[in-house]
């Protein structure tokens, strides 16, 4: 039995980090509806479980590929962002941060200094702000 499913799934895309994450919302999408008992949650459950499905039965693994490359860019972007986000909250007491006005470069500043003329370190432009 183990050996027909082996050649069953032989050349097809199979569970990607994109079909794990559509599980755990399918799962999630389908506790809200048993809870708030719309029938909406279980309809895009339902839809989301055989788009689901197709990607992982699919033969074209070529463009599955290129949609998880997608999906982990994009979970990619969103964690950098959040540690970024935190490292910045955990230095707001310290230092204030600052946008270049010419090239958007941010800049970080000691607090506490008055009004200081800011260098940018990208495009060298001078800007003056309060810290």
């Amino acid at each position: 039995m183990r050996e027909k499913f082996y050649r069953f799934m032989s050349g097809r895309n199979g569970v990607d980090d994109l079909a794990r994450m559509l599980n755990w919302v399918i799962l999630i999408l389908l506790l809200l509806g048993m809870f708030t008992r719309l029938g909406i949650f279980s309809i895009l459950a339902i839809a989301l479980l055989v788009y689901m499905y197709f990607r992982v039965f699919s033969r074209n693994t070529a463009k599955r590929y290129e949609e998880n490359q997608k999906y982990l860019n994009f979970r990619y972007n969103r964690t950098v962002a959040w540690n970024r986000f935190k490292k910045r909250m955990g230095q707001r007491r310290d230092y204030c941060f600052f946008k270049c006005p010419t090239c958007k470069q941010e800049v970080r500043v000691p607090k506490g200094h008055g009004k200081v003329e800011i260098t940018c370190p990208k495009c060298r432009e001078k800007f003056v702000k309060r810290t």
